[in-house]
C-alpha cells in the first residue's frame, strides 16, 4: 500500500523548506485550513491523516501495532523520507507533537525544527509533575469515551475548542469527532492518555517552538514550562487564547510565532 493512500498525503506550495503539518486526536488534516494558505505561499507543505484518522486507510490501523505512539512516529518518518525535500520542519498538534518528538528520537537529525502546539508528554499528575489530570480523572474520561463516544464528543467539543464567540468552530470540531471511527477513537484515546514520554523529551536538542494557549482545558501551562525545561533548545510562546486548538481559534498568533521561529532557524521570508 502506498503512503499516499494509507495516510491521504497532500502537498501544496513550493519552496526550499518542507513544512509537515500533523493533526491531533479525533481530527484530520482539515484542522490546518487557516495555516495552510499562509505557509504554502512560500514553502512545500505536506498535510496527511494519521493512520486510523480522517481519510486514511482505516484497514491499516492494527490495534497491536498502534498500541503505542512509536508506530505513528515510524509512519511519520516514512512520510518524511518519501515526500520531504530540503530542511524539514514538523508542526505537531496535541498528540502529534509527541509523535514528532519520537520520530526525531528514532532518526536523529532528520528534522531541522519542531513546532509543538498544545503537546504533552504525560497527562497524569505525579508528585513532581502537573499533567492536568489525576489518574482517576483520566480513567473516567476513557470510560466516558468507551461508553458513549458521540455523547462525549457533543459535551467536550465546545470545551476543547473554547471559542464561545465562534460556535462554528465548535461545530466544526464536533463534526470532525463524528467522522472519526468510534472504535479506533476509543483505542487511540487510551494510547494517548495512558502514555508517558517525559523521558523521551528530556535532553532533545532539536530546535523546538512550544506553542500553547494560555488557557487550555487539556494541557495546563505547567506542561509547557516542563517541556521548556526538558528541551534545551526550545522556546515557549503562550498565546492569549482559550482552547486546545489555537491553529483554528487564534491562527494569526500562531503564524506570527511560527514565522519568528522559522526566521531564527534561518528560514524566514526571502
Amino acid at each position: 500500500m502506498s503512503l499516499q493512500k494509507r495516510n491521504n498525503v497532500h502537498i501544496e506550495g513550493e519552496g526550499n523548506v518542507t513544512l509537515l503539518l500533523a493533526h491531533g486526536f479525533g481530527c484530520d488534516q482539515s484542522m490546518w485550513r487557516f495555516l495552510l494558505p499562509h505557509f504554502s505561499a512560500r514553502m512545500r507543505v505536506i498535510t496527511f491523516d494519521l493512520t486510523g484518522a480522517g481519510q486514511s486507510d482505516l484497514h491499516a490501523y492494527d490495534r497491536q501495532k498502534y498500541g503505542s505512539l512509536w508506530a505513528h512516529a515510524i509512519d511519520l518518518n516514512a512520510i518524511i523520507d518519501e515526500y520531504g525535500q530540503g530542511p524539514v520542519i514538523v508542526v505537531g498538534h496535541s498528540v502529534s507533537a509527541m509523535i514528532a518528538l519520537l520520530a526525531e528520537r528514532l532518526l536523529p537529525g532528520r528534522l531541522a525544527g519542531l513546532v509543538m502546539i498544545g503537546g504533552s508528554p504525560c497527562y497524569v499528575n505525579t508528585d513532581d509533575y502537573v499533567g492536568g489530570f489525576s489518574l482517576d480523572e483520566v480513567q473516567g474520561l476513557l470510560s466516558a469515551i468507551d461508553e458513549n463516544y458521540l455523547g462525549w464528543s457533543s459535551t467536550m467539543a465546545p470545551v476543547l475548542m473554547g471559542t464561545s464567540g465562534e460556535p462554528a468552530l465548535q461545530d466544526e470540531l464536533l463534526s470532525s469527532f463524528g467522522r472519526t471511527d468510534a472504535q479506533i477513537a476509543r483505542h487511540f484515546a487510551r494510547v494517548i492518555f495512558m502514555s508517558d514520554h517525559r523521558q523521551d523529551a528530556i535532553g532533545l536538542h532539536l530546535p523546538t517552538l512550544i506553542l500553547q494557549s494560555r488557557e487550555d482545558p487539556v494541557v495546563p501551562v505547567a506542561v509547557g514550562y516542563y517541556l521548556q525545561r526538558s528541551l534545551p533548545n526550545s522556546q515557549l510562546v503562550l498565546i492569549e487564547n482559550l482552547g486546545h486548538y489555537p491553529q483554528l481559534s487564534a491562527p494569526s498568533a500562531c503564524t506570527a510565532a511560527m514565522e519568528d521561529f522559522f526566521a531564527k532557524l534561518g528560514f524566514g521570508h526571502e
